[in-house]
């Protein structure tokens, strides 16, 4: 069954569609509530927070160096749609045959996905399943869910190596304070041993999640929720180091769309920089507020849009880049509007289809409780459909 007939969000003619569109409402409407109250919290502090530094760096100078942008906004756009080009593309390497993403599906579900991932409350446990939710009509869900775990690892990986760079550039390049210092050898830390961990669980194909699920449920600890939940996710894992196994010669060109993903993002805050000044700014100085924006982007991804918070960071940073305070918070802000943008042509291919973000929530729901995972090797792709 297509995603679309799954996602009805109108009364249809018969009886069961319409018992089954007011299911899929009452999930939706169930998981929205349950994400409402900690999402308003941290919405409410974001906005406080984006309100407290831009009077800080003074609202008329942030006006003017936004007024200078101009039109190299739609130069901020065109890269920041490069991005997504790049991720869609990186997620369409991630799939075995016999599955497979035409580029325009893998692209309208990344842009729809990120899209919910920046509305929905804490969006990060929304936007990487929708993501597979929306090409159910075009792959088994099973497909796209490993699919996506797949690229996320790939994604993981190039950000640790992009952040660890940055704060390397950072220590040797700038005079910093006591607390960015401990900050950045703070990274350096995690980063020097999150990535060989991950090397070595990728290599030794420890079964980790479902051998955490399998003790949680031998204790009695929600054995009633987990219960049928620890097979399926040793499915997931089995069909991700398969992947490992099978599709080496994948690696290098996943990796470089990932690290385009990121250069891409360096020059978003070059040409910034470029038109509020006026003049060439320093490359360094864009790649480590870039990689320094990608450290934002990870922490606080529960934050919606990361309000308040990326203002803060990148106007300390900036001011310690002697650049000031006002620079920071006007890039932190052409960010926001740029990912608005993205949103907004999100939603509106989500409208195009007949769906809505409390549908796709919904669908979410469903799929959570369906035995999606009983068989981890693919089947042929016209037994599924």
């Amino acid at each position: 069954m297509s995603l679309p007939s799954r996602l009805l969000t109108r009364e249809e003619g018969t009886g069961a569609h319409a018992l089954s569109g007011m299911s899929q409402q009452t999930k939706a409407r169930s998981a929205t509530k349950r994400f409402a109250p900690a999402g308003a919290v941290f919405a409410v502090l974001g906005c406080a927070l984006f309100v407290y530094f831009v009077r800080k760096a003074g609202v008329g100078e942030v006006w003017e160096y936004m007024r200078r942008l101009g039109w190299g906004f739609l130069i901020i756009l065109a890269l920041s749609g490069f991005r997504f080009v790049v991720r869609s593309s990186a997620w369409m390497l991630c799939f075995e045959a016999p599955y497979g993403l035409r580029f325009r599906d893998a692209f309208r579900a990344y842009l729809i996905g990120d899209a919910a991932g920046n509305i929905v409350p804490l969006g990060i446990v929304v936007s990487e399943p929708a993501k597979a939710a929306l090409v159910r009509d075009r792959v088994p869900l099973v497909a796209g869910l490993s699919a996506i775990a797949i690229e996320n690892i790939f994604y993981s990986l190039s950000v640790a190596l992009f952040v660890f760079s940055g704060a390397v550039a950072l220590l040797l390049s700038f005079p910093l304070s006591k607390t960015l210092r401990w900050t950045s050898l703070g990274i350096l830390g995690g980063v020097a041993v999150i990535v060989p961990v991950v090397f070595l669980v990728l290599r030794m194909q420890w079964r980790i999640l479902s051998g955490m699920l399998a003790a949680l449920s031998a204790r009695g600890i929600g054995r009633r929720v987990l219960a049928g939940r620890g097979e399926r996710v040793r499915a997931l894992e089995d069909r991700v180091y398969g992947f490992y196994e099978r599709n080496r010669a994948r690696f290098l060109p996943i990796l470089l769309l990932e690290a385009s993903f990121h250069l891409a993002g360096v020059a978003e805050a070059y040409v910034t920089l470029y038109f509020i000044f006026g003049s060439p700014p320093s490359i360094l100085n864009a790649f480590v507020l870039e990689s320094v924006n990608r450290v934002i982007n990870v922490v606080f991804k529960f934050v919606p849009m990361r309000v308040g918070i990326d203002e803060a960071g990148t106007g300390m940073l900036a001011k310690a880049l002697q650049l000031g305070t006002a620079t920071g918070v006007t890039l932190a802000i052409v960010r926001k509007a740029r990912m608005l943008f993205w949103t907004a042509v999100g939603v509106a291919l989500l409208v195009a289809r007949g769906l809505s973000l409390n549908a796709v929530t919904g669908e979410i729901e469903e799929t959570q409780q369906e035995e999606v995972l009983k068989d981890s090797s693919p089947q042929p792709l016209e037994n599924i459909r």
